[in-house]
């Protein structure tokens, strides 16, 4: 009678498990899980820089490191002695600007001390970590999983059934061999696989900035088409990422680096591939909020450029809930001026609605195919000035200048 008892109190206690898990899961949009089939291909260096261009992107992300026995997104970020702090209900991430970071590494006595623990254990973290950390409500949540198809991936892909896995791996056949079975490990589990990201192909001259081959050319590529897996960057190899990451740094922070710009275009593509981000719930009631709106304005000398596609940056600014109050604007450098480039690249970065003085037909095309609405012939004035006239209704709009049909029209939203 007893022994009965006691298995039905934990099936209980196990049922309570799995729905807090569930719960705690439920506002976090998007899991990325990052894997490789082979150790020493750069898994952990795409994640926490992927990590860092979602966040810089004005999206709420959180970074989960489950390599147990090498975790090193803490080196990686920084955060190399910081310790946890919770509550009686929480375990609370290590908050960097804003992204949530969590690792065993936090709770280690030192660098020296291994993790020793066999496959029981390290589930049973790996689950604590996602049913008992405070990760709130988040638009990206990026897991760096360690190499292989073992322990740590396999408890990832049954406890987040909607994941979706980025797969890194080198040029060598001897890598994309072990990414081949990664890659069937995930569908056989039911976890989408987003594509691949094909690391040290070539390296960076530090003096001319040509590329230069090191291993045979093609072989991820090939990979990537044979498996029917899209291939999502080719990072080349600069001795200054590895120089920043050991500093605590991302990559990001190498303006001149195309190791930087690449992670760029993969959290752009990532951002395409994984569908817009459109509300957010507040992180202590879990309630949705209305969608913030962001406003995208090409800029040239401080104001409004008549031709988007020649603007010198573009400023973001959101609004809030309410739709009237400025709360946050970033200025940033658009890609080079190619067909249909630029408007997917800013929705990427979250925008609602675009500002514009001139634009081509098929440019508002592809905007309004993105889920972005376009106001153009907007006069020469400054992003705050014509945020502000937008909010209150009163930005009046005149021609298009690249569409000289178009009659006078007031904006009213």
């Amino acid at each position: 009678m007893s022994e009965s008892c006691g298995a039905h109190g934990e099936n209980r206690d196990r049922a309570a498990e799995q729905a807090a898990l569930a719960a705690n899961l439920k506002p976090i949009r998007r899991k990325l899980l990052v894997l490789s089939g082979k150790g020493g291909v750069g898994k952990s260096t795409v994640a926490v820089n992927l990590a860092v261009s979602l966040a810089q992107r004005g999206f709420k992300v959180g970074l989960l490191d489950v390599d147990i026995h090498g975790p090193s997104v803490p080196a990686m970020l920084g955060l190399e002695g910081t310790r946890l702090s919770g509550n009686e209900n929480w375990i609370l991430p290590v908050d960097l600007g804003g992204m949530k970071v969590m690792s065993i590494g936090f709770m280690l006595e030192g660098e020296n001390v291994p993790v020793i623990w066999r496959g029981p254990l390290k589930m049973g973290v790996i689950e604590q970590f996602l049913r008992e950390v405070e990760w709130g409500a988040l638009d990206y949540l990026v897991v760096d999983a360690p190499p292989g198809t073992g322990d740590e991936p396999l408890s990832v892909a049954q406890l987040i059934p909607d994941a979706k896995a980025i797969v890194v791996t080198t040029p060598q056949r001897v890598a994309t061999l072990d990414v081949r079975k990664s890659i069937t490990f995930c569908r056989q589990l039911g976890i989408e696989v987003l594509g691949v990201v094909e690391n040290m192909n070539g390296v960076v001259c530090p003096k001319c900035g040509e590329r230069i081959q090191l291993f045979p050319e093609g072989e991820a590529r090939r990979m990537a088409e044979e498996m029917g897996a899209p291939l999502l960057a080719s990072l080349p190899m600069d001795p200054r990422v590895a120089a920043t990451a050991d500093r605590g740094q991302s990559a990001l922070t190498l303006k001149d680096s195309p190791v930087g710009r690449e992670f760029e275009i993969l959290a752009e593509k990532i951002v395409s591939t994984t569908g817009p981000i459109e509300k957010t719930k507040d992180s202590q009631s879990g309630k949705e909020k209305k969608a913030m709106l962001r406003i995208a304005i090409p800029v040239a000398a401080g104001k409004l450029c008549a031709h988007f596609g020649h603007c010198e940056t573009f400023a973001f600014i959101d609004l809030d809930e309410t739709g009237k109050n400025m709360t946050d604007r970033r200025d940033l450098t658009p890609p080079p001026h190619e067909p249909g480039v630029i408007p997917r690249w800013v929705a990427s970065q979250g925008a609602n609605v675009v500002l514009a003085g001139g634009m081509g037909a098929r440019a508002v095309s592809l905007f309004e195919e993105a889920g972005v609405k376009v106001f153009t012939g907007c006069p020469c004035d400054t992003p705050e000035n014509l945020v502000r006239q937008y909010a209150e209704q009163t930005l009046t709009t005149g021609s298009n200048v690249c569409n000289h049909d178009d009659k006078d029209h007031s904006c009213g939203h």
